[in-house]
């Protein structure tokens, strides 16, 4: 890309971070949210707010989406067709089935923007320091130039070929995320029940071959028992696993581990839980064993 400016449409833990990152990288950012704190919050951190989708997409020629649902990412889809802009590329990063994805898509196409899957590996503490992986699919060219403004708020990017292929990685991404994250708490409860001091758990535990990065991340929360600010709520992660639970089941595969912790996120969310980070479900693992 050679103009430096770029549309994000979805300022939360995500989109947020990712227009914090790329203002510092001499962007300019062109952001709507529609959530009135998020746009000031927005606009103090350098982002030009405008007030709405169809003002991104009269002033960016490159938007990226960062959306809670499937609902919010067609309307911004049909907003975008709508506008009667001039070829747009889309790069949409939300977490969603790969049917909404399509539909996504389809609304674009007609009105000839490039729609690109481009789902995120990482949380939000990890966006903000540039360390997420972005699946790209889609349009070899449209994610060609799409190389250094995805450079400048991740550490790592692969055009995974075909549409719809960066959401199937990041539901295998996700699937040992949701694994490793229980696996996490699990390994600290045992540990305080062993006696044993959480700090120093975490310090010779994390970078061992125990370890992994979800356990880098969340068992400091977990042997602090801080769950907020959240990375990734668990009410946002539940939406997710059942989007994986989906793809799993159409595809014919068992996944008995990742099945095994769909109650614990839904234990999570029946106790109240479901705006705090995901490392919450130690609170969960900790009421069991009283």
């Amino acid at each position: 890309m050679t103009d430096r400016i770029v549309g994000i449409i979805g300022l939360g833990i995500m989109g947020g971070a990712i227009a914090r990152n790329l203002v510092e990288r001499g962007w300019t950012v062109v952001g709507f949210d529609t959530e009135p704190a998020r746009r000031s919050e927005l606009a103090l951190d350098g982002v030009t707010i405008v007030d709405g989708t169809s003002a991104v997409a009269a002033r960016a020629s490159t938007i990226l989406t960062s959306l809670p649902n499937a609902a919010a990412a067609l309307a911004v889809a049909t907003d975008i067709a709508a506008s009667g802009q001039s070829p747009r590329v889309v790069v949409e990063t939300s977490t969603l089935t790969i049917a909404d994805k399509a539909r996504f898509k389809a609304i674009l196409d007609p009105a000839g923007h490039v729609a690109l899957d481009c789902p995120l590996s990482g949380t939000g503490a990890q966006a903000a320091v540039r360390d997420l992986v972005v699946y790209a699919s889609g349009d070899p060219a449209a994610i060609a130039r799409c190389a250094d403004l995805f450079a400048d708020f991740s550490k790592q990017s692969a055009d995974l070929g075909g549409y719809g292929n960066g959401s199937r990685m990041k539901f295998v991404a996700n699937h040992l995320v949701a694994i490793h994250n229980v696996a996490s708490a699990e390994a600290m409860l045992l540990a305080e029940r062993a006696g044993l001091d959480l700090h120093q758990v975490i310090e010779m535990v994390a970078p061992g071959a125990g370890g992994s990065r979800m356990f880098q991340m969340r068992a400091p929360m977990m042997a602090s028992r801080t769950y907020e600010p959240a990375t990734m709520r668990i009410s946002t992660w539940k939406k997710d696993m059942a989007i994986i639970a989906e793809f799993a089941s159409g595809l014919g595969c068992e996944t008995p581990l990742f099945t095994m912790t769909q109650p614990v996120y839904a234990r999570a969310m029946a106790m109240g839980l479901g705006n705090q980070d995901t490392a919450a479900v130690f609170e969960v693992l900790k009421a069991n064993d009283a």
